[in-house]
């Protein structure tokens, strides 16, 4: 009974539904093929410092320590893959996106993550 209890409080956390929206989390090579979709938006949520020093081909930085974040985001719709340096900002953003209705990707580790298994990032 215990296990079935923790693996689907597991499951909950893990693909979050609130009416419809979800939060996926995936680890490095499911989430490459979800960023090359035409229909999903990639975004950075590190610093601009952050994404300077490096980040994924054709991601977009929106700040999530922003206070304008918010403001940001507001009018991005359908499916958003998003990522940080270790997987805690961009879960807060993933939040924040799903309460607009967006299906979110979330990089399980974080660029560190897509690092470690060899893919590459721009400057």
């Amino acid at each position: 009974m215990k296990r079935i209890l923790m693996l689907t409080l597991l499951t909950s956390m893990l693909f979050g539904c609130r009416n419809g929206e979800k939060i996926i989390t995936l680890g490095v090579e499911e989430f490459a093929k979800v960023v090359e979709q035409d229909a999903v938006r990639l975004i950075d949520v590190r610093t601009p410092q952050e994404y300077a020093e490096g980040h994924i081909a054709g991601a977009e930085n929106i700040d999530v320590k922003d206070s304008l974040f918010a403001d940001h985001i507001k009018g991005i719709e359908g499916k958003v893959a998003v990522y940080c340096r270790g997987g805690r900002r961009s879960l807060k953003a993933a939040e924040m996106l799903t309460k607009q209705g967006c299906t979110v990707y979330n990089l399980d580790g974080g660029i560190l993550a897509w690092q470690k298994a060899g893919k590459t990032i721009v400057q």
